[in-house]
């Protein structure tokens, strides 16, 4: 199964800016370092929400979680980079109760 709605899937500019690109932020430096490695910037954080929104319509659903807020959809695959590189990484989607597009939580390097 592919990410329900993906085409019309959500990102926060937060999430990006202040969380994944985000050097100064203590809980999410491995992740920035990982994806800045890769050529992602925060200069050019349009490139990276598209090439995450083209990850989450791209490959299948590995797994799904049912919360209280609604299902969270895994979607593991490459991602592609600017220096094309394409590491697997997983993304993390939820699509809230009473909402009918996901919404992007998060996304962390995964092993081939």
């Amino acid at each position: 199964m592919k990410l329900p709605n993906a085409h019309r899937a959500q990102i926060e500019r937060g999430k990006i800016t202040d969380y994944l690109l985000s050097l100064v932020n203590p809980r999410s430096r491995a992740k920035a370092d990982f994806f800045l490695s890769f050529g992602f910037s925060r200069d050019r954080q349009e490139e990276f929400v598209k090439a995450l929104k083209a990850h989450a319509a791209s490959y299948e659903v590995a797994r799904v979680v049912e919360t209280a807020y609604g299902p969270r959809y895994h979607v593991d695959g490459a991602l592609e980079t600017p220096d094309g590189r394409n590491p697997v990484i997983r993304t993390v989607w939820q699509t809230d109760l009473g909402s009918t597009y996901p919404r992007f939580i998060t996304a962390y390097p995964r092993r081939r």
